[in-house]
């Protein structure tokens, strides 16, 4: 095949060899044939281009002034805080049409090389060429801050303009949950710079303002807790000096030992205080690193840092308080019943106390966010103000390049020159726009200086002036006052010194906020007459002298300019008017989310109180036995805890809510930026053409779509701070429970004591013993005669132990039946119970979830009933057992009595002169209060005086009737009656 190819390529070169010789006869006539048909279709053909060109030599002149400013739109478009890429496509396309139409002429002026230079270089390069080869950076370029470290790039509405097509949303929507993902770690990793103070924010020039507001509300709220905490240290000081003087009277305020209390107490505050703030100091050195920049994950991990650490404070507290009472005992000498009596005090007006620490913390949360909210409007007034003389530079050049269009059109002026003078005019332009930038900036910060100067001076004034006041207060009022009144009038004063130190920052805010407006002002000004100078020197002396116009119809030409540039600067501020109206929209909105927070946080606490309120009531239900100074302490204490819980993870959810709002503020000023460019698009003209048409749909699509993906993320991002917050919820709630535990704990010890103690007494009884030697000793008393009665004794016992298994066994009887019973009832109620009913007009898909959540819903309430009922029956049960356990108690006393009664009569001792000598708890020789007499034993005369004359007599009169002598029994006999005697006690 190769060698019939290549035969085949020989044959046809011989062949063109051969027909390729001239023929002399047709040659001239041919040469001059095509002589004259080239020179028709050139002249045709230039004619042609001629008149495309000069059709479109006014837009391209346009081209060229969007050459020299590339990112700058129309007057409208002036005052959108966002480039506008969907327009650039726009414009480039038509641009490419019109080099395509006018690419036939080559000689054409320089507009031609504009126009490619548009083309050939990219849309979002920083420096782009000039007519005159040299380059200007684009404004948005310019003022873009620069990428901070380990700042990825986020979202935009530029980049997500240019992807509207269907088929890249359907991309989209099947990745969403990795975009979800990859968008959620690019905001943990967003870093800013933080500010710490607003007036900071004002002058800062990170675009991320909110971010920077929302880290001051954190710090707000960390003031917040402090302040309430040092509120709490000194009610908690004042409330121990008024138990100390109601249940310690003798010792006056101004004793020694009186002080050295309070001092102690003091001084472990203060230590507990001194070291919350090393640990918190620790955090805060750890979140930030050498630029100064801070992510939003830092951010995440020091606040929850510091809800450990003052976690750790809380219980610290709460141990505190636990040990005053051992302290009492152990150090000052003071008596068990005088520290339980000031523990109740101490712990009921704590109960008082925190009520109300709690009530402010809620209202001065609120306010914080109201602050916060005015804070964000205020940073974006100063934002449009400062993005203002930007807006009229662009007014200003469109004007300027509409003029020299006139004179270009006219012949005045060449191509050349006009893209000269617009040229200088945009360098001058721009850089007095960034001459002010930096005046701001510079200014702003000997502003800062001087409000954070005035505020440090304030604050130092009000905190001497609240000192004083606080000390007059206290020096005025009486603490044997009513107790609740005095921490009602202490809270009151403490809380006008917060809102006095709130006053005083919020005013310091609106005065900086004024300051950095009027400089503003001024610098705007300052501008101005620097862009009249420019145009005065433009239209009156560098146009008469190029165009050769008189001044005259310059000046015209400039009155003509500075109108044009009005009512650009016109249909800039009706678009500003727009913004700020979707701003308050989106602050209506912010202000929702944050109530709707508050109430979430509110059922969250709600809902965790009345479970362990529960809890405690039941388990001291199930228990029984206690005292009601026991119940009544456990039950003080587990509410004061709970208090102190609540308020704490009230500040939590406001802090969790603030990181809520940081994590979607990128996404929320995307949705801002596209409804702006949408009204922008829709106000632009009254009548729209097909692609303008297309366009606002597209941005309609494009914003409802950013709206719902931001309703997802929202959604999601909440419900992984709300996990956070239940965990550590559960964390506390395990820490309360184990105080709880504790003090349950000591109050069956202490029941067990006072038992025991009790018991002790009963078999210490100084009549019993003296009785039983006394039966032993005498002679009337003998085997047969102690036996009747241990026997009738033992048969009494008998019988009252089997009538009380008898009743317990019917009482548990009944209570079975009876729980039998109410399940039975409980459960045909809930078969009587008409099924869930299917939704309205739902399918099947809807109906399966709509069933198992009412199955869950059932099942859930049925399970918290029949818990109820179980709790209920225990309740009963025990009370039951207690009641038969005193019956059981009564009949044993009685049995006992029986016994000491008959054996009194066999010893013919007489029951009413044989009582016992007075005894406190079960100790021989100690009398009451008020009994001055002294038992010096239990064989005393003066404790049994008629025993011991009938010893008397005996021995007084030797032998008595009979010639028998009256003497203790045999041994054996006395042996054995102690025997049962000791028989009968067991």
């Amino acid at each position: 095949m190769a060698r019939g190819a290549a035969c085949e390529s020989d044959a046809r070169l011989l062949l063109g060899r051969e027909a390729l010789r001239p023929v002399p006869t047709l040659l001239v006539p041919a040469v001059l044939l095509g002589a004259a048909l080239g020179l028709g279709l050139g002249l045709w053909l230039g004619r042609r281009a001629g008149r495309l060109c000069l059709q479109h030599q006014k837009d391209d002149a346009q081209l060229l002034l969007k050459n020299l400013e590339p990112n700058a739109q129309s007057p409208s478009e002036a005052s959108s805080p966002i480039p506008r890429r969907r327009k650039r496509e726009t414009q480039i396309s038509q641009e490419e049409e019109a080099a395509e139409e006018c690419e036939p002429s080559f000689n054409s002026n320089i507009t031609a090389f504009a126009l490619k230079a548009k083309v050939i270089y990219p849309i979002n390069q920083k420096f782009r060429p000039l007519a005159d080869g040299s380059s200007n950076p684009s404004l948005h370029e310019t003022l873009r801050p620069a990428a901070l470290p380990h700042q990825p790039g986020g979202p935009s509405p530029s980049s997500s303009l240019g992807s509207l097509s269907p088929a890249e949303k359907d991309d989209g929507s099947s990745s969403c949950s990795s975009r979800s993902a990859a968008s959620e770690d690019r905001l943990l990793c967003h870093a800013f710079l933080p500010s710490g103070s607003f007036p900071e924010v004002l002058a800062c020039e990170s675009a991320d303002i909110n971010l920077c507001v929302y880290y001051l509300h954190l710090k707000d709220l960390h003031r917040l807790d402090t302040v309430l905490r040092q509120e709490q240290h000194m009610m908690f000081i004042q409330i121990f000096k008024m138990c100390l003087l109601d249940l310690l009277p003798k010792r006056k305020s101004d004793d020694e030992s009186h002080q050295k209390i309070l001092s102690k107490q003091e001084h472990d505050l203060e230590e507990l205080e001194k070291e919350l703030r090393v640990k918190l100091a620790n955090v805060e050195a750890l979140s930030t690193n050498d630029s100064g920049y801070i992510t939003l994950a830092d951010v995440e991990k020091k606040e929850r840092d510091c809800a450990e650490h003052l976690t750790d404070h809380m219980e610290a507290f709460w141990k505190h308080m636990e040990n005053i009472q051992n302290s009492l005992v152990d150090q000052f000498k003071c008596s068990s019943a005088k520290a339980r009596q000031l523990m109740m005090a101490l712990t009921a007006r704590m109960i008082v106390a925190e009520g109300l620490l709690r009530q402010s913390q809620d209202l001065q949360a609120l306010d914080t966010v109201q602050r916060t909210l005015g804070r964000v409007h205020m940073a974006k007034l100063i934002e449009s103000l400062r993005t203002q003389i930007q807006e009229e530079t662009k007014c200003r050049l469109a004007a300027m390049s509409h003029s020299l269009d006139l004179l270009t059109a006219q012949g005045t002026l060449s191509s050349r020159q006009k893209e000269d003078l617009l040229a200088q005019q945009h360098k001058a332009f721009w850089e007095e726009a960034g001459h002010f930038g930096q005046e701001f900036v510079q200014h702003s910060k000997d502003l800062v200086q001087a409000s954070l100067a005035r505020q440090a001076e304030g604050t130092a004034k009000l905190s001497l002036a609240h000192e004083e006041e606080r000390r007059s207060f206290l020096a005025d009022s009486p603490l044997t006052s009513d107790p609740e009144e005095f921490l009602k009038a202490f809270h009151e004063v403490l809380e006008r010194q917060r809102l006095k130190q709130s006053d005083l920052e919020e005013e310091e805010d609106i005065r900086a906020t004024e300051a950095a407006a009027a400089l503003c002002q001024e610098l705007y000004r300052s501008t101005m007459d620097t862009f009249q100078r420019l145009a005065d020197a433009l239209f009156l002396h560098t146009l008469p002298g190029l165009s050769g116009l008189p001044r005259t119809e310059c000046s015209t030409l400039q009155q003509e300019m500075q109108e044009g540039a009005a009512q650009r600067r016109g249909h800039s501020d009706r678009f500003r008017r727009q913004q700020w109206g979707l701003l308050q929209e989106l602050l209506e909105h912010d202000r929702q989310e944050w109530l709707e927070e508050c109430a979430l946080s509110e059922v969250l606490q709600t809902q965790l109180r009345e479970e362990q309120e529960a809890t405690v009531l039941g388990v001291l239900g199930r228990l029984g036995g206690l005292t009601e100074e026991s119940t009544q302490g456990i039950l003080q204490g587990h509410q004061l805890l709970l208090h102190c819980v609540l308020r704490r993870l009230g500040l939590r959810s406001d802090a969790l809510a603030t990181l809520a709002q940081m994590r979607l503020s990128g996404k929320k000023r995307l949705l801002q930026e596209l409804r702006e460019q949408h009204a922008l698009e829709q106000a632009a003209s009254p009548c729209v053409d097909e692609h303008q048409w297309q366009l606002l749909k597209a941005l309609e699509a494009r914003a409802q779509e950013e709206s719902s993906r931001l309703e997802v993320d929202a959604q999601r991002t909440r419900m992984q701070l709300q996990q956070q917050l239940l965990v550590e919820a559960q964390d506390v709630r395990q820490r309360l429970q184990g105080h709880s535990e504790r003090a349950v704990g000591q109050a069956l010890l202490l029941h067990a004591r006072n038992a025991a103690t009790r018991s002790r007494a009963q078999d210490g009884d100084d009549f019993q013993r003296t009785l039983v030697e006394t039966a032993v000793e005498s002679v009337y008393v003998t085997r047969a005669s102690v036996g009747r009665l241990a026997q009738a004794h033992y048969q009494r016992l008998g019988k009252a132990a089997q009538e009380h298994t008898e009743r317990t066994l019917q009482q548990l009887q009944a209570l079975h039946g009876e729980r039998i019973d109410s399940y039975k009832l409980q459960k045909k109620q809930a078969m009587d119970e008409p099924s869930s009913r299917r939704p309205a007009g739902g399918s099947a898909a809807q109906e399966i979830p709509h069933r198992l959540l009412s199955q869950q819903r059932r099942f859930q309430a049925q399970f918290t009933a029949h818990q109820r009922l179980r709790l209920d029956t225990q309740r009963q049960k025990a009370g039951v057992l207690a009641q038969l356990e005193a019956q059981l108690e009564a009949q044993l006393q009685e049995a006992e009595q029986t016994f000491v009664t008959e054996l009194a009569a066999l010893t013919r001792v007489p029951l009413m002169d044989h009582k016992p000598c007075p005894s406190k708890l079960g100790q021989p020789g100690v009398f009451p209060a008020g009994n001055t007499q002294s038992c010096p034993g239990p064989f005393s005369p003066r404790c049994f005086p008629n025993l011991w004359p009938l010893r008397g007599a005996e021995t007084q009169r030797g032998n008595p009737q009979g010639g028998q002598r009256l003497r203790p029994a045999r041994p054996h006999t006395e042996d054995k009656c102690l025997d049962y005697m000791k028989s009968s006690k067991q």
